[in-house]
């Protein structure tokens, strides 16, 4: 039996070079491990970090083969990385998360079945192949309704809000092969909120504290922690996260995207098993961040605390800020800049985020609110 304790020295692979590949190379680093990445593109965020660089695409068997090479346990930083690779990868190399729920979270029905087999309420949907199948689920759902594709999609891309029915025959022109497709029926919420849990090679389990979510054209703006929102529907947030990750036997981060309805329900809207945007706001808030958490997971450590040191507000950086942010960062006096290494900065594209830290979350929006970075 592989041994579940994975001492400092030894080298940690991930694949992807993305930001969240980056932060977590950092905290690897702090604790002592070496850092391999496997990315398609040169000097990436996670490259930069890295001590070795393997430039290969995610579905190129050779590259995973020279990967392996060089580690003694494997991640991966986002869920769009070839499940034929992570396949591989886990029969061939210690990949403590396995594959399998990176299977189901790369396809959005395999991921709503799972949900709901475990008894948790998951806005109702339909499966969408063809334009009788759309207009069939429309007359069911009415307007305004939501039309995803399985697969892919993030920050709002491929998908789209039907708001009348002059728009359904050119959207489905537009999008006819992409798909298939689910239909989503809108759901009136008062607040987005997310809940970060990791669960280790050693079956123990913690959750961080509830963010509170807001987004700008489907792109993360804001995490706000604590979240607005009252104890007893945190208590039911947590213990929906904490039963999925149960329920799935997962090691490492799961990341639980959920609605809260203007009724007071929780309906679970997406799951991300790595590390999440929405949990940026630990580096500087928390005890533990979630990136040293997820080394914690994978190499057999004690899971370190969670505890919300002081109240935050996480804020995303895109290209279209950055000239702002040179001019008036250091005007945000509870600000903590983190910076991707990203060298074109296009609109829209995330180049960092600043941890806003205060007395009260009420106080750092202010604080935010008055800096002409984001406006």
């Amino acid at each position: 039996m592989r041994n579940k304790w994975i001492k400092p020295g030894k080298t940690i692979g991930i694949l992807g070079g993305g930001q969240l590949g980056r932060m977590m190379a950092i905290s690897a680093r702090e604790m002592g491990y070496g850092v391999a990445v496997l990315e398609p593109t040169a000097d990436s965020p996670c490259g930069q970090i890295a001590d070795i660089e393997i430039l290969s695409a995610y579905d190129d068997r050779s590259g995973a083969e020279q990967l392996a090479k060089h580690c003694d346990v494997l991640t991966y930083e986002f869920e769009n990385i070839n499940a034929q690779t992570a396949s591989y990868l886990e029969e061939n190399m210690y990949l403590p998360q396995g594959s399998n729920l990176l299977s189901i979270t790369q396809d959005r029905i395999l991921e709503k079945k799972a949900i709901q087999s475990f008894q948790v309420p998951i806005v109702p949907y339909v499966e969408v192949s063809t334009f009788d199948e759309l207009e069939k689920g429309l007359w069911e759902f009415g307007f305004p309704a939501v039309l995803k594709t399985t697969r892919g999609g993030y920050d709002g891309k491929g998908q789209h809000v039907f708001k009348e029915d002059s728009e359904v025959q050119k959207v489905w022109n537009e999008m006819d092969s992409k798909g298939p497709f689910v239909l989503e029926s809108w759901l009136p919420f008062d607040k987005e909120i997310s809940v970060i849990v990791t669960r280790s090679v050693n079956g123990e389990q913690k959750t961080f504290p509830v963010a509170e979510n807001i987004h700008v054209n489907n792109i993360l703006h804001q995490s706000i922690v604590p979240a607005r929102i009252e104890k007893a529907i945190e208590e039911e947030a947590v213990r929906i996260a904490t039963h999925l990750a149960e329920s799935f036997h997962l090691i490492g981060t799961l990341a639980v995207e959920m609605f809260l309805s203007n009724d007071g329900r929780l309906y679970v809207n997406e799951l991300a098993p790595r590390p999440h945007n929405s949990g940026h706001y630990t580096i500087n808030a928390c005890v533990t961040s979630q990136f040293e958490q997820h080394i914690r997971a994978i190499c057999g450590w004690p899971l370190g605390s969670t505890e919300l040191l002081k109240p935050v507000v996480m804020v995303n950086l895109l290209g279209q800020h950055m000239t702002k942010v040179m001019d008036h960062i250091t005007e945000l006096k509870g600000g903590h800049l983190h910076l991707y290494g990203k060298k074109e900065a296009r609109t829209g594209r995330k180049m960092g985020h600043v941890n806003v830290l205060a007395g009260t979350v009420e106080e750092a929006l202010d604080e935010i609110e008055r800096s002409p970075i984001w406006r």
